[in-house]
């Protein structure tokens, strides 16, 4: 017989019954709170034609870099899981790859996609026997039948969800079209863009040239000068603020900043345009470009993302073979205090400006990041994020910054995926957690209770709005 398959209702809650107590109170007046996901990576073109999925690989294990990640550092390939390569789609079929997904299930025990997949499982699709062997075909069979049923097309889930603003992530080089048949439509779903300039900005991406002719091409700019590069990023930027747009993300190898006069920009600028880029020439147009995007946000009010620290695509083998975003990115030491001091010293204290600061890592949050927002007025904290997206990673989060930072230069929670039905799980989990930790301080009576109350709100729901501007 299958074993059953329950969530237990105090998961994540600390054992101690009195804190568990309140934790269980705390939660349970935010948990039908409206999802805000506030930055993402989910694919506008679900929602802008609202068809139907079609099986339970493609939604499940193909967008999801955390599941194939694990399994492939076992040595199941991603061919066998219905991820094609750059030769073409997998030869695999649907039913097969799930059922090798289903011999290896027991690899995520203990894991943060456990706690999410098992989420999905129960609460979305209504299963409750543990996926194992001999239940693969069982779970493939119930995901397809559900996905056939209006009930579960996107607009339908965003809707059962309890989502009030979903943002995705668009290119410079993106025509938007997703965005603007959304618009159309007349449906009443708040789906929004968010631009991520990086394949434009990184001399080292191996599309930037490609991806330049194509920027010149929408903008109508020669944007192989730097004063049409810079106005081509003004004229994009306009438009995706006027398709819902409230941020911009960058994800950097580091977080160097930096202020060139303007003649230095634009040789520089020449130099990154030339057949050889040096490695430090590269670096500094990255870091040049982060100031130039703050200087632009303080006139049109995007709010802007960093998300540095990680060398993308280490394991080269498989970035010849697959391409970008197969699960090999690896976090890297990161400098923030120096690494930000030319951008901060720009314009670190205009309010006009909002930066939301990421980090892969940990070390610096109580050294460098939790002082950083706790002083300028233009940085907040982005949520423990990637691999710290995990119960461990949140109470670390959450120890190592509040003392220093608060929890008011914090924005939230972010669910940064592009698996769709994981998203009230992610969120349902960094709910739980946070209550754990303000149902402890709460206890050591460093906290009252009616104070947080308030924050289990503003940490779930309000904060996210407020420091993407929603409103």
């Amino acid at each position: 017989m299958p074993s059953s398959l329950d969530l237990h209702p105090d998961r994540l809650f600390p054992a101690e019954p009195t804190v568990r107590a309140m934790a269980r109170e705390l939660y349970e007046e935010i948990r039908a709170l409206p999802i805000v996901s506030a930055h993402g990576h989910t694919d506008a073109r679900w929602f802008a034609f609202d068809e139907p999925f079609s099986n339970a690989v493609e939604l499940l294990l193909a967008p999801d870099h955390y599941v194939f990640r694990m399994l492939y550092s076992q040595g199941v390939s991603l061919e066998a899981l219905g991820i094609g390569s750059k030769a073409g789609p997998s030869m695999v079929e649907p039913r097969d790859a799930w059922r090798e997904f289903a011999r290896h299930y027991w690899l995520f025990r203990g894991t943060p996609s456990q706690l999410w997949l098992e989420h999905v499982f129960v609460e979305v699709f209504g299963i409750r026997v543990k996926l194992e062997p001999q239940t693969a075909d069982l779970y493939f069979d119930t995901i397809n039948a559900a996905l056939a049923s209006p009930k579960f097309r996107p607009r339908a889930l965003y809707e059962k969800f309890n989502i009030e603003v979903l943002a995705t992530t668009e290119s410079p080089i993106d025509r938007l079209e997703s965005h603007v048949a959304i618009r159309a439509s007349g449906w009443t779903g708040r789906v929004i863009t968010t631009y991520r300039p990086d394949i434009v900005i990184d001399p080292e991406h191996e599309e930037f040239k490609s991806a330049l002719r194509t920027f010149g091409d929408l903008t109508g700019e020669d944007v192989f000068t730097w004063a049409g590069y810079l106005r081509g990023h003004r004229i994009r930027r306009a438009e995706f603020a006027a398709l819902g747009a409230t941020a911009t993300d960058h994800g950097h190898p580091t977080c160097a900043t930096a202020d060139l006069g303007e003649v230095e920009a634009a040789a520089l600028f020449a130099r990154i345009l030339g057949s050889e880029v040096a490695a430090t020439d590269a670096e500094l147009f990255r870091a040049q470009m982060l100031t130039e995007m703050a200087k632009m946000s303080l006139d049109d009010g995007l709010v802007m993302q960093i998300h540095p620290g990680v060398v993308r695509n280490h394991n080269r083998a498989l970035f010849q073979s697959h391409g970008r975003d197969k699960g090999a990115d690896i976090p890297q030491s990161t400098d923030y205090v120096h690494a930000l001091k030319p951008l901060l010293d720009r314009c670190g204290n205009d309010r006009r400006l909002a930066v939301i600061l990421f980090t892969l890592d940990e070390s610096a949050y109580s050294r460098e990041l939790a002082p950083l927002a706790g002083h300028y007025p233009v940085l907040k904290l982005g949520p423990a994020w990637w691999f710290h997206d995990s119960p461990e990673g949140m109470r670390r989060f959450r120890e190592q910054t509040s003392e220093t930072a608060g929890f008011y230069n914090t924005v939230g929670f972010n669910d940064d995926t592009r698996a769709f039905l994981s998203i009230p799980a992610r969120h349902d989990v960094a709910r739980r957690v946070d209550c754990a930790y303000l149902a402890r301080l709460v206890t050591e009576h460093r906290l009252d209770e009616g104070s947080a109350r308030d924050l289990a709100v503003d940490l779930a729901y309000r904060l996210p709005k407020k420091a993407y501007r929603f409103d």
